[in-house]
């Protein structure tokens, strides 16, 4: 691809220059052949006025008088003079050189003919005009003239401009060259770069050089290769935490399952006791498994189609499913649910949202804890809020809170039964409706959570 490149850029440069070199070739030499064609006939035109007009005073034309009339006039330019009569018969004739017979019959008409021609050494002229006096025509003359001088000046700028041309040329070709090279080697530096982060080495950055096009297409590969860095880090904690999570429920239930097979007479309540860990821990495999699958499709984006969803009827059903759950820790629950706070999303999604967040604040709360819910909109959001009394976030953990696996309090999780996967879960769910989620301190203690959704408008939801 570099030397096509490459290729096609001396390429359009060389039919650059040959357009240039073929203008500055034709059209100088052109254009001062025609001002000296222009200026030759106009000398030749008055020369040969000035001839006829000699020749018109005699009352008779002999050869004598004409050559004693030419003789008298500065004539020693001229290869040929002919003279002719109003019959066409040759009167005076001297000197080399020839007349088109065209040009010679158009003066005799009363006509003024001039020719001229650049043949290699040779710049050659005729004119004819016609010799009238107050009697009617009297004949023609016609004047030839080879400007050997002037071909040779015409040929010398011709030579110097193709000279300048070729120097030209190929001074810009050089320059062409040099700088194509210069600029294919910094992207084939760059091309290595890339195919060294292919190749799996995502830590490696591309050095760059300069400020121009080419050096922000590399700052931008280094900011695509720090992301991929970044993500390559998350797939592996991920895949790490994932097979952790996994490891430790399925290590428990294994050694569960050993202890009863290898214990040939175990009581029938031990028998029950181990055969309910085992249930207990398959639950949460199971619920870890579900969150992964969750998670999975969220990266995958597929979200489904948005309808309008009431967040106070979400609300009060995930109040009403945890309130088993709440009087088993002693947390009490209240509510301030405002009507007509309406999102556009999916309703799963959205009781997903409400039930990680208060089960979070009721499982991570203390005995005789309170978490309230609250419901409330503005002109272009609709907001919610999880107030616990619970144990509270730090300050440092508050940035990782939404990382996927990542406990602020990795014991007591585990005994809650936590997987490290649900505010991963909220976090997602939210900001794939346009949403936004934080957290901070609740008073005297605990944490609230504040998510934010956009307002839907009135044609958004039909209603």
């Amino acid at each position: 691809m570099t030397h096509s490149i490459r290729f096609k850029f001396i390429l359009f440069i060389l039919a650059i220059l040959l357009v240039l070199i073929l203008l500055l070739n034709l059209y100088p030499v052109a254009s001062s052949r025609g001002t000296m064609f222009q200026e030759k006939r106009s000398s030749l035109t008055s020369q040969a006025s000035a001839v006829s007009s000699a020749l018109a005073g005699p009352e008779r034309l002999t050869e004598e008088e004409v050559s004693r009339i030419i003789g008298a006039l500065d004539l020693d330019n001229f290869d040929r003079i002919t003279v002719l009569d109003a019959d066409g018969s040759t009167i005076y004739d001297d000197g080399e050189g020839r007349f088109a017979p065209e040009d010679l019959q158009t003066a005799l008409r009363g006509e003024t003919a001039f020719q001229t021609a650049l043949t290699g050494t040779d710049f050659i002229s005729s004119v004819a005009v016609p010799i009238a006096a107050r009697e009617g025509l009297r004949g023609a003359v016609a004047l030839y003239e080879n400007d050997r001088d002037l071909a040779r000046l015409l040929l010398t700028v011709r030579e110097r401009i193709a000279i300048l041309s070729l120097m030209i040329g190929a001074l810009v070709l050089l320059l062409a060259m040099t700088f194509s090279w210069l600029v294919l080697r910094r992207l084939n530096d760059l091309t290595r770069s890339m195919s060294i982060v292919a190749g799996g080495d995502y830590a490696y950055r591309h050095e760059v050089t300069g400020s121009d096009e080419i050096s922000e297409l590399a700052q931008e590969f280094n900011t695509l290769t720090e992301k991929l860095e970044a993500n390559e880090a998350q797939r592996r904690r991920f895949v790490s935490d994932a097979s952790h999570e996994l490891k430790t429920p399925l290590a428990s239930i294994r050694l569960l399952s050993d202890s009863i097979l290898q214990t040939e007479d175990m009581d029938p309540g031990t028998v029950r006791e181990f055969v309910t860990d085992i249930r207990t821990e398959s639950d949460r495999l199971e619920r870890t498994t579900e969150k992964l699958l969750v998670l999975s499709r969220m990266d995958d984006d597929i979200q489904a189609v948005p309808e309008p969803v009431d967040l106070k009827q979400v609300a009060l059903d995930t109040l009403s499913a945890l309130a088993p759950l709440a009087r088993d820790r002693r947390v009490s629950l209240a509510s301030h649910l405002d009507d007509g706070c309406v999102v556009m999303a999916s309703r799963e999604d959205m009781e997903r949202i409400v039930f990680n967040l208060v089960e979070n604040a009721v499982k991570y709360n203390v005995p005789n804890g309170s978490v309230t819910v609250r419901l409330s909109q503005d002109e272009s959001a609709v907001h919610l809020s999880v107030e616990d009394t619970g144990i509270g976030i730090p300050e440092e953990d508050r940035l990782n809170i939404f990382t996927r696996f990542y406990r602020v309090d990795k014991a007591r999780s585990r005994q809650s039964g936590g997987s490290g996967l649900g505010l991963s879960i909220v976090h997602d769910a939210v900001t794939a409706y346009g949403g936004s989620i934080r957290v901070g301190n609740n008073r005297p203690q605990g944490s609230v959570f504040i998510v934010s959704f956009p307002r839907p408008t009135s044609e958004e939801t039909g209603i």
